[in-house]
């Protein structure tokens, strides 16, 4: 069993940037890959951006590359999200999500376990 807790999320303007933080617990954190995703009022959740259980690759939204970078820190147990060049079109609640696979997963359904999210909020 995995719990994830997410933060850093908040008011900026565009153009600013944010670093998002998941803390897991659970002796197996290195066993999941982990992934972001966000949802946006009227809006159906979306993958923001993947990566497997060693950090070496990486995977993104096209909405978002170049902008965002996720990374892990498996001594840490955290997982982090690095967003750059924000614009109001990434205003959403953000999902740190954990999955038991040896590779990256983009879809929603085949994520285990979910954090409670963490507002970002980009004005214009």
């Amino acid at each position: 069993q995995v719990q994830l807790v997410e933060s850093g999320g908040g008011l900026v303007q565009a153009g600013g940037s944010l670093r998002l933080s998941c803390a897991a617990s659970g002796r197996t954190f290195s066993s999941y890959a982990m992934g972001w995703f966000r949802q946006a009022p009227g809006k159906e959740r979306e993958f923001v951006a993947a990566i497997n259980r060693s950090g070496a690759i990486t995977y993104y939204a096209d909405s978002v590359k170049g902008r965002f970078t996720i990374s892990r820190d498996n001594a840490k147990n955290t997982v982090y999200l690095q967003m750059n060049s924000l614009k109001p079109e990434d205003t959403a609640v953000y999902y740190c999500a954990a999955d038991y696979s040896p590779t990256i997963s983009t879809k929603a359904s085949y994520m285990d376990y979910w954090g409670k999210g963490t507002l970002v909020t980009v004005s214009s």
